[in-house]
């Protein structure tokens, strides 16, 4: 019988190359309702850098780090709210897929004036 265990190197490469999910992401304050909204062409990133910065006590927006340090990390949700759903199209473009999601997501949850968010320019890498 063959073995099919795979190396480090083989699941390494299957993990870089696979398709990362872009979309819109939220960080809810469950207390006081506030959010602070983003995107990303990788949303896995983004989720996980906020939770750790905010977890050493270094996130860049004061004020959500203020009622993280103050409420505790129980009261917040880290959540993907919606994912840009690819297309087998030659002229699909996720740049302007994710940018149309972010229109609707800022319209429909006002993050700036109801939330975290400084500015509605809310993309990350």
């Amino acid at each position: 019988m063959e073995n099919k265990t795979k190396t480090r190197k083989e699941l390494n490469r299957e993990y870089t190359e696979r398709v990362k999910p872009a979309g819109i992401y939220q960080v809810k304050n469950t207390v006081n309702g506030k959010i602070l909204l983003g995107s990303s062409l990788n949303l896995e990133g983004p989720l996980n850098r906020h939770k750790f910065m905010l977890k050493i006590g270094s996130h860049t927006n004061k004020t959500l780090q203020n009622d993280w340090n103050e409420l505790g990390p129980d009261v917040f949700v880290f959540e993907i709210l919606e994912e840009v759903k690819t297309k087998d199209d030659p002229n699909f473009n996720l740049q302007d897929e994710l940018t149309l999601l972010e229109m609707i997501w800022l319209e429909k949850l006002q993050p700036v004036e109801n939330g975290y968010n400084l500015t509605a320019r809310i993309r990350e890498a």
